[in-house]
């Protein structure tokens, strides 16, 4: 017999580290765009695991590689070769056109990788003095949670007590292309950005912003660095959201839904310049490439893009966006987004967005809030026309419900 609720909430909270603060559900299992909780309740998942379940929970195609891999060779360790690396190579660099790829595990290490990438790239082949380097950042960026990343944050709850942190960092706002130009020096190695701000709360540059930076990186000669860990792999309507503004990076990073939310998968994509510098034993990762992520990873992308994924985020990313505008209530102050990654910002008066995303699954619809007042929608890429029709008359009697 299952345990309650209250003693699963109970348990965590006695025994883990409470750095988390998740609505009150336990969630037991999961398919397509539905998770089920632990009483048989249904709701729909807006939030896909930060994007980490593109594809939906528990894809039957990548569900059976993972079986069929567990079953042959899961680890062998870099200091052997795998039959699973070289496809996953292959089939990821035809996808994406990346001339390089170095496979991590999760989006930080990502990150820290294309971090170090870059830096040795710009002492060895810039040409930058040693202990130099400089990478910019924007302003409410969030890359990860490793102590490197973090000190560059400006979300103080990131960073709070966590220092001291390392050089080498230089923040500017974020869609400001006059600020980049300023703060580019010749020790400048990299641009490090997300092309839509997800933690920040789905905020997207002005139009036009990233051709003028993909103009002034390779102006100076300045690795533009893509973090793609979530806008990535169908989010927005596209492979990458680069494709949206018809730029490329130097580095694209990507993570998540590369294993469609089985295994953690990441990889740095770039070129021979960035990832050649890196000989045997300048870096490097016991999991990173291992078979089991490699065939996992090759099925998520074979279904994102065989089963039509990408198309239908941007079809029901445009409806779902047109619907949310439409709601009669006074609550929103905006609705914005592209493809399936949205937010509804709520007018301050209105309250804790918090307590909205409690109403939300009250109406069978899971949603996370964030800085305070957005709550931001981001179903799985599966989501068809009537459950998108569905979603939106719930979130709809959500936020017109009256807490006073």
């Amino acid at each position: 017999m299952m345990a309650p609720v209250t003693d699963f909430i109970a348990t965590e909270a006695r025994l883990g580290a409470q750095n988390y603060q998740p609505l009150g559900v336990v969630l037991s299992r999961g398919e397509g765009v539905f998770v089920w909780d632990t009483e048989g309740n249904r709701y729909l998942d807006c939030l896909s695991a930060y994007s980490a379940v593109n594809q939906g929970h528990c894809h039957p195609k990548i569900l059976a590689a993972m079986i069929e891999q567990a079953g042959r060779l899961t680890l062998t360790s870099r200091a052997f070769h795998n039959d699973q690396l070289a496809s996953f190579y292959e089939e990821i660099a035809a996808l994406t056109g990346a001339h390089k790829v170095l496979p991590m595990n999760s989006g930080a290490e990502a990150v820290e990788s294309a971090i170090k990438s870059v830096r040795k790239w710009g002492y060895e082949v810039k040409g930058v003095p040693d202990g130099q380097a400089e990478i910019i950042v924007c302003a409410d960026n969030f890359h990860g949670r490793t102590l490197g990343i973090v000190g560059f944050s400006t979300d103080a709850a990131a960073r709070d007590h966590f220092g001291p942190f390392a050089p080498g960092f230089r923040i500017i706002p974020f869609g400001d292309a006059s600020a980049l130009e300023a703060a580019i020096a010749p020790n400048t190695v990299a641009f490090l950005v997300e092309p839509i701000q997800g933690e920040a709360g789905v905020v997207l540059p002005p139009p036009g912003y990233f051709a003028k930076v993909r103009e002034l990186c390779t102006a100076h000669d300045v690795m533009l660095i893509l973090d793609e860990i979530q806008t990535g792999l169908g989010r927005t309507g596209r492979l990458l959201a680069e494709q949206h503004d018809g730029i490329e990076a130097d580095v694209t990073l990507l993570g998540k839904a590369l294993s469609g939310g089985f295994y953690p998968v990441s990889a740095v994509l770039s070129n021979n310049a960035v990832l050649g510098t890196l000989k045997p034993g300048q870096h490097g990762s016991t999991f990173g490439g291992n078979p089991l992520a490699c065939a996992v990873a090759r099925a998520a992308l074979r279904v994102l893009v065989e089963e039509g994924m990408i198309e239908n985020a941007a079809v029901q990313g445009a409806r779902l966006l047109d619907g949310l505008k439409r709601i009669p209530t006074n609550t929103i102050r905006e609705v914005r987004g592209r493809g399936l990654m949205l937010a509804i910002e709520l007018h301050p008066e209105a309250g804790d967005a918090r307590r909205y995303c409690e109403a939300l699954q009250g109406q069978g619809i899971l949603a996370k809030d964030t800085h305070g007042h957005t709550i931001r929608i981001a179903p799985p890429l599966v989501i068809s026309s009537d459950q998108v029709d569905w979603a939106l008359q719930r979130i709809e009697a959500a936020l017109r419900q009256d807490f006073s």
